[in-house]
């Protein structure tokens, strides 16, 4: 007999746990969800994660309650994974969290002084820090201030935090005149990585402008995701405003030519200034 969900009265959380077991049940489940595996569905986490940032963004509620749902989902998926293995499930997983986060806020949950954020914000960080090389001693391996920095993180946010461990054992930029320097320089190795026509000395080379630039970002406290969508969002209008206004006149963006795009482009600009 195949399992079923507990009826629509249940507890939210086991009914949808219910829901994820009943798609991997071998008699009758779903077909697609049965032939997966734990880590055919990370890029899918991935997207949810960036779906809910897109929500938030766009400050859309009611889309945000099912993003976190979708995201939530896939916890239950991870979950449910981890069960069939016998390894973890759901409330192994909230436990965990649980005593960690209570573990990170002894100033909440035990008699400790008083912090504000900045004070809060350092004992986290040496909390996390303790944690780390604790479990780099358990596997015999020298602790780093990198260590647990996930390499499926987006590359600017990656860099964004390495930059930051850096900074915090003081290899940091003295101030943003260094940091400009430093970009105006990268430029001018790229500019000549690209007049040599090495493919790879060029990617190299634009790799450390990149680097640069978020640096230049965590110096004025912008994140450079954020800073980047808005740039797409900008140039998304930008262009979407050009091809509404050739449209208008009966043509075509690929017959425009170069030098009417470029017109086109800088009527969008003065646009958004009005």
């Amino acid at each position: 007999m195949p399992l079923r969900p507990p009826p629509d009265d249940a507890d939210p959380i086991r009914r949808l746990i219910a829901v994820m077991a009943r798609l991997r049940d071998p008699d009758g489940g779903c077909p697609w969800d049965l032939a997966q595996d734990i880590g055919d569905i990370a890029p899918y986490t991935i997207e949810e994660a960036y779906e809910v940032a897109d929500a938030i963004e766009r400050e859309d509620w009611a889309a945000l309650e099912g993003e976190l749902g979708d995201l939530l989902f896939q916890v239950v998926y991870y979950a449910q994974f981890g069960r069939e293995r016998a390894q973890f499930d759901f409330d192994t997983i909230a436990a965990s969290c649980a005593e960690k986060m209570i573990a990170r806020h002894p100033h909440v949950f035990a008699v400790a002084e008083t912090r504000d954020a900045a004070a809060q914000t350092t004992a986290w960080e040496m909390q996390k820090a303790a944690e780390r090389a604790a479990k780099a001693a358990a596997a015999g391996e020298t602790p780093s201030v990198l260590d647990d920095l996930p390499l499926g993180l987006p590359a600017a946010t990656r860099a964004l935090k390495l930059q930051r461990r850096a900074a915090r054992v003081g290899f940091d930029w003295r101030d943003a005149a260094e940091i400009f320097d430093k970009l105006r320089e990268e430029l001018a190795e790229a500019e000549a990585a690209a007049a040599s026509g090495d493919d790879a000395a060029i990617a190299d080379e634009l790799g450390d402008l990149l680097f640069v630039c978020v640096n230049l970002c965590r110096r004025y406290d912008v994140d450079p995701e954020t800073a980047l969508r808005g740039c797409n969002a900008k140039f998304e209008r930008r262009f979407r405003d050009m091809e509404t206004r050739l449209a208008a006149d009966g043509a075509k963006m690929e017959d425009a030519g170069l030098e009417r795009l470029e017109r086109l482009w800088a009527a969008a600009k003065e646009k958004e200034r009005s």
